[in-house]
């Protein structure tokens, strides 16, 4: 059965890996729309996820398909799924805090209670074990949102350890199990 996800892309050098996850969701036959925030069009642009998920890209709380309902709020309200992948430091804190500062935000800020909400994060290991984030991530677990990774190695910032975004296929199943 067809499932509607919301895929939110951030800003992180990560953001391209998000590509994959897009194609992959889409080819199994999920309809897949993306909400790209500012700070994940400075790494890649909207046209991939286009191409593939042969859908509009959202990249602003006010764009506007056919009809008059924003496209945020007809997506908050269609979504099975809201997957951010990668999801960065500033994104889960706004998430937390329930800002509504961009098209994902507000998203998230108006999801249907019944869609389910994974997050993988991808940042800076000192950003990830950081109290304030680890606090965000508690808070956004106690909501009912899952988290998968970060995993260890090497970062684009040049140091080693946790904040790497999970594998794709690996964030790609954990999303299919969570709608099954």
């Amino acid at each position: 059965m067809t499932k509607k996800i919301a895929l939110g892309v951030t800003g992180s050098i990560a953001a391209h890996k998000a590509i994959d996850i897009a194609s992959e969701l889409t080819k199994i036959g999920h309809q897949i729309t993306v909400i790209m925030t500012q700070d994940a069009q400075k790494f890649i642009t909207p046209l991939p996820f286009k191409t593939l998920s042969r859908r509009p890209v959202i990249t602003d709380s006010y764009d506007e398909e056919d009809g008059w309902k924003p496209a945020h709020v007809r997506l908050a309200d269609e979504a099975d799924l809201l997957l951010v992948a990668p999801a960065t430091a500033k994104t889960i804190a706004g998430l937390s805090l329930g800002l509504a500062n961009d098209a994902l935000t507000c998203v998230a800020l108006a999801l249907n209670p019944d869609a389910k909400i994974l997050l993988a994060p991808a940042m800076n290991g000192k950003m990830w074990q950081h109290p304030a984030t680890q606090a965000h991530v508690s808070t956004l677990t106690a909501r009912g949102a899952q988290f998968i990774g970060p995993e260890e190695g090497m970062l684009s910032c040049g140091y080693e350890g946790v904040g790497r975004l999970w594998k794709t296929h690996e964030i790609v199943d954990k999303a299919l199990e969570l709608l099954a």
